[in-house]
């Protein structure tokens, strides 16, 4: 079962941090149960942060109609990444079938297969597989075994290379304290340029689905404001429900947590 959970950032992960908790994810049914909040106090919220989930911002136009909304940064810098892992899938599976073939016609020869090993001692396979988490990480992050297998994965695979290097430069435009809404502006519109140079199919979805929520993206500049207090008391509910080795009882557990937070 999946709940709406709207919080209080104010609160700080105490007290008053839960407004409500609605059953389901429909923008009808969430609006339903916020619009029994008075509207006067509604409208005395000032700033919103959220997903790219349209439901979200269906909920967030209606039921606060004047706070601004501002789309979480590493939800939109997550995207960028999992399009560079597409990149690295497609081709571990390409490795995976032609070592598959390669093992085949061997065994068809009657010879032992001995698959081709680089510099690091990896197959290729194992490259691609490997390497998955250390395009995750942003350059000064890599250790040096993590180092050597994405410069070999980047002299194998240009267009991983140029990926990869598309999603930190998006990173480095939210990273950078001194941007304003216009300087992240005039970035992000160089960084459209560039996907669009790039012909990555991935990278151009989503850099439409960025040019549509664009204001809302920009949002972020003015305070810098991320989803990481609601992501945060969402961990909480999950530890709270580990420790107790799982629900039997939903009502009960929900009551417990409004006692707790709300």
């Amino acid at each position: 079962e999946l709940y709406t959970i709207v919080t209080n950032k104010a609160a700080h992960g105490r007290k008053g941090s839960i407004v409500a908790i609605v059953l389901g994810t429909d923008s009808d049914t969430v609006l339903h149960a916020l619009r029994q909040i008075d509207c006067r106090l509604r409208n005395e919220v000032t700033e919103i942060t959220l997903d790219l989930a349209d439901s979200m911002h269906r909920i967030c136009r209606y039921a606060f109609p004047r706070a601004k909304r501002v789309i979480d940064r590493f939800h939109v810098q997550k995207l960028a990444l999992e399009a560079v892992q597409e990149i690295r899938i497609n081709h571990r599976w390409d490795a995976i079938n032609a070592d598959t073939e390669a093992r085949e016609q061997a065994k068809l020869s009657g010879k032992k297969y001995i698959p081709g090993r680089l510099s690091n001692g990896d197959t290729l396979k194992e490259l691609l597989a490997r390497g998955r988490y250390a395009l995750f990480k942003s350059p000064e992050k890599w250790t040096a075994s993590q180092r050597e297998r994405i410069d070999l994965m980047f002299t194998l695979y240009p267009d991983l290379k140029e990926a990869y290097w598309l999603s930190q430069h998006l990173r480095a435009i939210f990273s950078n304290k001194k941007s304003t809404a216009d300087t992240a502006r005039l970035n992000l519109a160089r960084w459209y340029n560039r996907v669009a140079e790039s012909g990555f199919k991935s990278f151009n979805t989503i850099a439409a689905t960025f040019y549509e929520h664009s204001d809302e993206i920009i949002n972020f500049f003015d305070n810098r404001s991320t989803n990481a207090a609601a992501e945060s008391m969402n961990s909480k509910i999950k530890a709270f429900r580990a420790k107790l080795h799982g629900v039997n009882d939903t009502k009960f557990f929900i009551f417990r947590l409004c006692n707790l937070y709300a």
